[in-house]
């Protein structure tokens, strides 16, 4: 995502009106001097996401941003995503939102793979540490 990036948490806790919420990932941008919130979807996307990422923006922007800083953005990172149910969500609102989509892979490229442990690797770290691995 580049250098301007800072991470803040996963599953960041939001505490609103007595109820937990959580918010998958919270990142800062440094140049755009604002909160990134980043809720991730294992399926497609639904015009509800939309709404919950609005309900988060605007928590953030009352409760967590500084004064000097500008207005929270929200990324919804879908399986997939019908460009018309997109836009239909989000032409309305007021909160700067996006929904992006990831793609997923059975194999790695060679490259990438010299850069990851192994799972024989991950496993005898697992166990190093007393965890118990799952076949």
């Amino acid at each position: 995502m580049g250098g301007d990036f800072s991470f803040i948490a996963n599953q960041y806790h939001l505490d609103v009106a007595d109820e937990d919420y959580y918010i998958d990932l919270l990142l800062y941008h440094r140049r755009l001097r604002c909160l990134i919130a980043i809720d991730l979807k294992i399926g497609e996307f639904i015009p509800e996401y939309a709404g919950k990422m609005q309900f988060y923006l605007t928590a953030l922007d009352e409760t967590v941003k500084l004064p000097d800083e500008n207005t929270s953005i929200g990324i919804i990172i879908c399986k997939s995503k019908n460009r018309t149910r997109v836009e239909y969500t989000l032409r309305t609102t007021n909160k700067p939102i996006g929904v992006a989509t990831y793609s997923f892979y059975e194999n790695l490229p060679e490259d990438i793979r010299s850069l990851l442990p192994s799972p024989d690797e991950i496993e005898a770290i697992i166990l190093e540490f007393g965890g118990e691995v799952n076949e």
